[in-house]
């Protein structure tokens, strides 16, 4: 097996490269792992020669340029590499909380085995959504507590069998005979307490310098030796700020000359000897959310006495009288402690051979054994793992569909078009287009799930409409939250969803009543199709026209309407259409899709050629531009893409994944070409993740949609366009597999029957 390990590396002085280093040498020492094995490392530098790397470093991503995380990705898959082990710890990766690090592994073709060195019991929600990410794209999670487990079962939502228990691993040494650190100051003649690693704040040492009064009272040889450099983002913002008063709080309390300073980084067979020299080894951390400490895994393996505050991974590795535990931030405790054991040799030698023997089972070479069983099933299973001929969608991977923020942001007056966070912004009040959507939403749940719900909210919709309608038939667009018009006249857009709407309650009304009510409102505003100037109006007003014909198919005059309003669509893309350039303006912009989806609505009821091949060829160019990537990359609205220039990349916009999704499924409904499934299912998966960010629009959490995808992670306040746009995408996605399903139903028949014959 090759494996490619992802992680900060030595000479970086980071525990996770320390660990790195250890894991992938035990590994690679097993007769089955390839010596061409090597690792990526992560550099918190712009400069690639800011670190000597050793030569099994054979690439390098610098923390904040996007660019190397895709690089290094193409660099692993063709590598002939049969497996990856990602180190993860937030602050190593680039992006907020380290969200680079899923652009990298969506983009790995091979088994990604990740180990979590931080799961945090309250996680923001990028940090939830980055480790379910995270889980998601993993053959397993490695943690290194019980404690983990449970946080991610039950706070990530991780399937327990996904998750492998694999303690932190420590060296393979010996004490030596001849420790030469017990013949140097400070260990000769003294009784020394230890803590090491890298110091910050966090750490609690002024817990054990307030202590060392009354320890040094009882037991004045006693000296607190605290080995290690201070961590480097402390030194960068704050200098040794920390360290210093530590000193003053020493000098304070007149045990100065009993608090030692060993400033530098060890290597592992020093930090042994310092272990094996050492009386009492404390870890005096401030709260219990630890959830995994490699010093602390150190110095049970290395058989030091350990006292330690109780934060989760003491609690566990301390247990069965491996240690003792005192209170957070308790001094006067900690001293009894101390003091009482230093008195006590018989039981701080049996703190000592408990530690020592469980040790043993830590040892890194048993370590890397386990670690290579999980290897092992990973990559038997991606072998294993065939794709299916049909495109069908993992059904498990789409949420419920839960109606709960659309109830929370609906008044009896209509939806309302903002949100903060999760909570409706009132301030903003309503407009048309969302109320339309709604409507459309509404009528298409009623139509899929019988939902009662979905009914009950169908009036309150269809009555907005009816309130902003004015005499001559047009629309006003916007209302504030104590229903006073803002607009005379609204958008053509937003005349145009209106038309869409009332045309799709024409085709599906639950009842006659609501049909004849619908049939009254677009009659009366058919006199404003001809006035609409701009393509977008036109396009979603053809697709309401559409949706009326379906229901009165013998009404020539609107026959004639569908006929007009589709010329200025075949003349816009006839007078744009250059060489490569395949669209209906000189720019993509927003809901893209419409328009070819407005010819293609077009065609199934007139049956002009011309509309049907002008669609189907502008959406080839529209699929070519956006979602050649393996996965769905809108339009960015930051620029848009003019003819011959790049593409603006964010803020993408989810109306314009819902147009993708209705354009492909019509697509289909019109050619029977499997490909528009594929596409359909696709660009759906853009609200789960699969996107430039890999992180999910849709919050299971609300039962909202981010409102866009933005170039540092999701816009996270939740608007009515944006979770509309998800559920009438996912009531898409729903009705186009009863399609793939019966399909395949008639097909599994088929092949009965000739079996039968």
């Amino acid at each position: 097996m090759k494996i490619a390990y992802i992680s900060t590396s030595l000479p970086n002085e980071c525990g996770i490269a320390t660990f790195n280093a250890n894991l992938s040498n035990a590994i690679n020492q097993h007769k089955t792992i390839s010596k061409d094995s090597f690792v990526i490392a992560l550099s918190d530098s712009e400069s690639l020669d800011a670190y000597k790397y050793p030569s099994d470093v054979k690439y390098i991503i610098r923390q904040s340029n996007q660019k190397d995380y895709l690089r290094a990705a193409d660099y692993i898959n063709t590598s002939q590499v049969d497996a990856c082990i990602i180190e993860h710890e937030f602050g190593i990766y680039g992006g907020e909380s380290g969200l680079y690090l899923l652009t990298l592994m969506a983009r790995i073709n091979k088994p990604i085995i990740t180990i979590l060195h931080t799961v945090l019991k309250q996680p923001t929600y990028i940090q939830q959504t980055i480790i379910q990410q995270i889980a998601k794209r993993s053959a397993s999670i490695v943690v290194m507590s019980q404690k983990a487990i449970g946080f991610l079962t039950s706070i990530y939502q991780v399937p327990k069998d996904k998750i492998k228990y694999i303690e932190h691993g420590v060296p393979d040494l010996e004490p030596a005979k001849d420790n030469p650190i017990k013949k140097a100051y400070p260990f000769k003649d003294s009784k020394v307490l230890l803590t090491f690693g890298l110091i910050s704040r966090g750490k609690g040492l002024e817990t054990v310098v307030e202590a060392l009064p009354e320890i040094v009272k009882r037991h004045p040889e006693v000296k607190y030796v605290v080995l290690g450099n201070t961590h480097p983002g402390v030194v960068k913002n704050a200098g040794e700020e920390y360290r210093d008063s530590l000193k003053r709080l020493a000098k304070k309390l007149n045990v100065e000359n009993h608090l030692v300073f060993v400033n530098k980084f060890v290597d592992e067979q020093e930090l042994h000897h310092y272990l094996s020299a050492t009386d009492v080894y404390i870890t005096p951390y401030l709260n219990e959310a630890q959830i995994t400490s490699g010093t602390l895994s150190y110095a049970v393996g290395a058989g030091a006495a350990v006292i330690s505050t109780p934060y989760w991974h003491a609690q566990e590795l301390l247990a069965q009288k491996r240690g003792l535990l005192f209170d957070f931030k308790d001094s006067a405790q900690l001293a009894t402690m101390v003091s009482e054991l230093l008195e006590q040799p018989q039981k701080l030698n049996e703190l000592k051979y408990n530690a020592y023997q469980y040790g043993l089972t830590l040892r890194w070479p048993a370590i890397g054994k386990n670690f290579i069983k999980v290897l092992e099933k990973a990559i038997q299973e991606k072998q294993k793992t065939t794709l299916e001929n049909r495109n069908i969608i993992d059904v498990d991977s789409i949420p419920t569909f839960d109606l709960g923020h659309i109830r929370r942001l609906t008044d009896d007056t209509g939806i309302v078009q903002h949100a903060k966070y999760g909570i409706p912004n009132l301030k903003e009040g309503y407009c048309l287009d969302d109320n339309a959507r709604a409507l459309i939403m509404a009528l298409m749940a009623f139509e899929q799930y019988k939902s009662k719900e979905a009914l009950d909210l169908l009036p309150i919709y269809l009555s907005y409409i009816q309130y902003m309608q004015k005499e001559d038939g047009n629309f006003r667009n916007f209302l504030s939250f104590n229903r006073n018009y803002l607009d005379e006249v609204g958008s053509e857009d937003s005349f145009g969803r209106t038309i869409w709407s009332l045309g799709y309650l024409i085709n599906f009304a639950p009842n006659n009543s609501y049909k004849e009510f619908a049939v009254e409102l677009f009659l009366k505003s058919v006199p404003h199709f001809s006035q609409l100037e701009h393509l977008r109006g036109v396009a979603n007003t053809i697709i309401g026209v559409n949706h009326y014909l379906k229901a009165n198919p013998h009404d020539e005059s609107i026959v004639n309407e569908l006929n007009q309003l589709a010329i200025p669509l075949v003349n816009a893309y006839q007078n744009n259409k250059d060489g490569e350039w395949h669209w209906f303006e000189q720019t993509l912009t927003y809901d893209n899709a419409l328009l070819p989806l407005a010819l293609l609505c077009h065609y199934e009821i007139s049956g002009d050629k011309q509309s049907l091949d002008i669609a189907l060829e502008a959406l080839e160019f529209l699929t070519d531009k956006t979602l050649s990537f393996g996965f769905l990359n809108p339009v960015g609205n930051d620029g848009w893409l003019e003819k011959n220039k790049p593409m603006a990349q964010y803020d993408q916009q989810a109306i314009e994944t819902m147009a993708m999704v209705l354009v492909y499924f019509k697509a289909y409904e019109v050619t029977k070409d499997e490909k528009y499934m594929h596409n359909l299912y696709q660009s759906y998966q853009w609200f789960l993740g699969e996107n430039s960010l890999n992180l999910p629009l849709y919050d299971h959490e609300t039962k909202g949609c981010a409102d866009g995808l933005q170039n540092l992670g999701v816009n996270r306040n939740q608007g009515a366009e944006s979770t509309l746009a998800y559920l009438i995408s996912h009531l898409v996605v729903f009705k186009a597999l009863e399609i793939e399903y019966r399909y395949l139903a008639d097909d599994q028949k088929l092949k009965a029957d000739m079996l039968e014959k």
